[in-house]
């Protein structure tokens, strides 16, 4: 991000250097690559920021005192070509990763390409080739990129507020299937700027206020919107942003136990997706009434096999098993707590036409998923 909000990481010698690369530097870089990868970590590798993506983007941040535009002004030139290469021969071997063609990316549509297609044609690993953008962008951006106009294979989620979600992961998982190539879509900023992921409550004193005390939303409706509406449209996971006006923020956390509680909350969600076909299974919201896809209640489905229902407020609904066929047993899994999935009232139900789930085991109205087997 030379030239960025951090304006402190760059493979170079030095900043403005591009043709001259720090191999001591990149070689800690390596360590810590490699030590994320034998954890099972999923890297991902965002490859420049909006501040230096392009021509425009480049000569306003020169007029600010900045660097000069950055990597080509954005074109598939000699900076670049040098810049993906040294990455991709270093830390290509990963197991798990993906390249983002930039964050808040402002390239044009054939600059986009071309740095794809020379990934790709760098890349002996197939790795995922993403592109993230600004919220208001996202149809102009993307829909240039689909199916056989690029070799894209995924993109990276922005909004503006937590609410938005769910409706979008399955706007774009929908959308690029429809093109002819569907894409892998994930979350990697969830909220606004200003707050983004949240601290625990009480951590540092935190009660749900920013330091220009404004309330702002929990963990626990990140945990409903974000992480459980990301997964269940669908999407292939989310990642944390520190929001700016709070503690241990994206420019200066030191203290990861911040969030101690949302880390808990993946890996349970983790725990539960593991149990259920995902890659088969479709965003199916309209099943339970929920065309909308707003975050009353979500669902995912592989129709007439199993069905996962969440619920965030907790209570009931129906389901539209019309089109099934047989008897599906019905279980219960605490997002909040984990452990084995639970019996509640009704233990099973009939296919053919709708069905109530019936209560959760307990805490009625927390947060609870339902999951129907054939």
């Amino acid at each position: 991000n030379a030239g960025g909000d951090g304006d402190n990481v760059w493979p170079f010698v030095e900043r403005d250097d591009k043709f001259h690369y720090d191999c001591s530097k990149l070689d800690q870089w390596g360590i810590v690559f490699d030590h994320a990868t034998r954890l099972g970590h999923y890297l991902h590798f965002k490859l420049q920021e909006t501040e230096m993506d392009d021509n425009n983007r480049g000569h306003k941040v020169a007029s600010r005192g900045g660097v000069p535009t950055s990597l080509d002004g954005g074109d598939l030139g000699a900076e670049r070509k040098l810049y993906c290469r040294e990455l991709v021969a270093r830390f290509g071997h990963a197991l798990a990763l993906n390249w983002n063609l930039g964050e808040e990316n402002t390239q044009s549509t054939r600059q986009q390409q071309d740095m794809a297609k020379y990934i790709a044609d760098t890349d002996p690993y197939d790795h995922l080739i993403v592109v993230h953008t600004f919220p208001g962008d996202q149809d102009k951006v993307y829909r240039p990129l689909f199916g056989n106009r690029s070799v894209l294979s995924g993109m990276s989620l922005q909004n503006s507020n937590i609410k938005d979600t769910h409706v979008q992961v399955v706007k774009w998982v929908r959308e690029s299937g429809k093109a002819g190539k569907p894409w892998v879509v994930a979350f990697d900023e969830s909220g606004s700027a200003a707050h983004g992921q949240v601290p625990d409550l009480g951590y540092q004193g935190f009660k749900g206020f920013d330091n220009t005390g404004a309330k702002v939303y929990t963990q626990h409706e990140v945990r409903q919107q974000t992480l459980w509406g990301t997964l269940m449209g669908g999407g292939a996971g989310v990642e944390y942003y520190f929001g700016y006006k709070l503690v241990q923020n994206d420019l200066i956390c030191e203290d990861w136990r911040s969030r101690d509680q949302s880390w808990d909350y993946c890996r349970i969600a983790l725990q539960f997706f593991r149990t259920i076909p995902f890659p088969k299974m479709t965003p199916a919201d309209e099943l339970i009434g929920n065309p909308a896809h707003d975050n009353s209640k979500y669902c995912l489905a592989q129709k007439n096999h199993t069905y996962a229902i969440y619920l965030p407020k907790g209570g009931t609904t129906d389901i539209d098993l019309s089109g099934a066929t047989g008897r599906f047993g019905v279980t219960w899994f605490n997002p909040r707590a984990g452990g084995k999935e639970q019996s509640g009232s009704v233990k099973s139900v009939p296919a053919g036409r709708k069905a109530s789930v019936g209560p959760p085991p307990s805490a009625r109205d927390q947060d609870w998923v339902v999951v129907l087997r054939k």
